[in-house]
This record gives C-alpha cells, structure tokens and sequence, in this order.
C-alpha cells in the first residue's frame, strides 16, 4: 500500500496512526490509535481485552500489514511450554550428523586411555551439536531475531498457565531470553508486542505490570457502521443503518452470546449476497444463525424479532 510507512519508521502523532490503521483496512477508535502510539514509543507490550469477534487479533494484522513488519502469532493454550513457544533441538539432525561424523569422532578421540580423557576431548566438539544451526527458533524467539523488527501476536493469553505468563516475563521486560546452551539473546529491533485476551481466567500483576492495557469492547453504532461500511465495500446506506441498528438491539438481550463485529460483518455480506436493501421479518429470522450461535439465544430473538426488526427499520428512515 502506498501510505504505508516503512518499517519502524517514527510515528509522529496519534492521527498518523489512525490514517495508517485506516489504510489498512481497520477502523480504529481514539483509545486504539493511542495505544499503538504509546506501545512504540515507550517500547512495551500491550494486553488487549474484551470480548471475542471485536478485533483484538485482527488490529495485530493491520499494526503488521501498514508498517510493513512480518506478523508472529502465537497462539496459547493449556500445556503451552518452553520448547513451543521459543525454541527445540533439532535431534534429528543431530543424531544425522552423530552418524556421520562418527569417524571423525573416533579421531579426535585418539587413543584416549580412559573415558574422561575421551569426553574432555570431545567437550569442543560436542558444543557443536548445540549451536544456533541445530537450533528450531519458535514463535517468540523469531520475533526476537528479526533484524527489522516485527509484530508479535501472542493470542488469548488466557488460555496458557501461570507457568507460561512467568516465562514470558524477561521477554516482555527486556526483549531478551536466557538460552542455556547458547546464553542471552536480544532483540536487535525490538518487536510490537500484542497479548489479547478474552478474560477468560485473571492474569497475573506481574505481567500486567510490564503491558499497556486497551480494552476493546462493542462500538457504538457510528463505529460500527464504519467498520462494516470498510469491510463490506458498496453495501446500501439505508441497509447498513438497518443492521447496525437491529444488532445492537440485539446486545441488549439476555443472550448467552451476544454477536460479536465480526458477526455483523458476517450477516452484513449476507444481505448483500441475498440482494437485500430492507429488512424483513422473514429474511431476519432465516439468517439469525449467522449472528447467534446458541439455538437458545435464537429463541429469545425470535420472541422479538418483530419489534426489533421495525425499530431497525424506523431508526433508518425506512416506510414500515
């Protein structure tokens, strides 16, 4: 994209992130735009709650696609660990060179009179097997070594353990991490850091501390129509006023999952793909599916839809 800016290039203001999020594709409010600023500057993560389907992975994307950075995503979960999310020995390779190089070994090995006299001589020469090219980098050591920087998605945080947030904590402190066959690696360009969460479990201070916090919650109806009018290009104005209006009514109910903006975004191509400019009762009911995912949460609409529907319609000045 042309308006992107280059790599880390400096980012003058808080508008200029704004501009640079529009440009690809996301439609950010004051408080985004305002963490993205700080997180660069300041050089600290950013924890971004809120519920699911309101663009907390998403604004990961666009941070990485407008300045032009490779996105790493790591995605948690239940028995995350070290060798997942870091790095692993390639013992297979090991265990291929072991084998070849085994006449090499018993030449440097020599006439060693006894075992210790062996592995003191192979001490150099095992070192070797544990050097950066036997090396298998994972999600967070990648994002440490990438020589221009890049954005580091660490996804739903709450899905991992409290080991795991422990061991996150030197990275998200000093982006640098202890290896202890090859000792301390940093971040030559530090990465942009994004942790989301659901808020699924409390995450503890200690890594709370060392983020920025942004909440995402549901936007208000100028901003939701926004962000669909940006991700459902050509939709009819009257239309778009209509669904805006009648999810958010949706909100309001006792629901055990209430659509999310990704959702609206979803039933918003419906009704473009089904050629529909008006909302009607019928069509609304055929297609709930699309924003609610419990069949009880379809009943309490139903018991509504009429209501809903009208008031949908009346908000954007559509004849009943």
């Amino acid at each position: 994209m042309n308006d992107a800016l280059p790599a880390h290039a400096p980012l003058e203001s808080i508008e200029a992130v704004d501009q640079g999020l529009g440009a690809a594709g996301y439609i950010a409010s004051r408080q985004i735009s305002t963490a993205i600023y700080l997180a660069h500057h300041l050089q600290k993560p950013i924890l971004v709650e809120g519920p699911a389907g309101v663009g907390k992975t998403e604004l990961a994307k666009s941070v990485a696609t407008w300045m032009q950075l490779p996105l790493i995503r790591m995605q948690c979960y239940e028995g995350l660990d070290e060798s997942k999310a870091l790095y692993e020995w390639k013992y297979g390779k090991q265990l291929l060179y072991t084998q070849i190089l085994k006449d090499k070994i018993n030449s440097v090995i020599g006439e060693a009179d006894n075992l210790a006299v062996a592995l003191n001589k192979l001490h150099d020469f095992g070192d070797i097997f544990f050097s950066h090219q036997f090396l298998e980098p994972r999600p967070l050591l990648r994002a440490l070594e990438m020589p221009g920087g890049a954005v580091l998605l660490i996804d739903e945080i709450d899905k991992s353990d409290q080991e795991f947030e422990a061991f996150l904590l030197e990275i998200l402190s000093d982006y640098q991490v202890t290896i202890p066959e090859l000792g301390t690696v940093h971040a030559s360009t530090p990465p942009i850091v994004l942790l989301t969460s659901n808020s699924t479990r409390d995450l503890g201070d200690a890594l709370k501390r060392r983020c920025l916090h942004l909440h995402i919650g549901f936007p208000d109806e100028k901003l939701e129509a926004r962000i669909i009018a940006s991700r459902v290009p050509g939709i009819d104005g009257r239309l778009l006023k209509q669904l805006v209006s009648f999810v958010q009514q949706l909100r309001v109910l006792d629901l055990k999952k209430v659509p999310s903006v990704s959702e609206t975004i979803d039933w918003a191509r419906v009704m473009v793909l089904l050629h529909t400019s008006v909302l009607e009762v019928d069509l609304v009911r055929d297609t709930l599916n699309v924003l609610l995912k419990f069949e009880a949460d379809i009943e309490v609409a139903n018991k509504q839809i009429a209501g809903l529907t009208h008031k949908a319609r009346q908000d954007a000045g559509v004849p009943a």
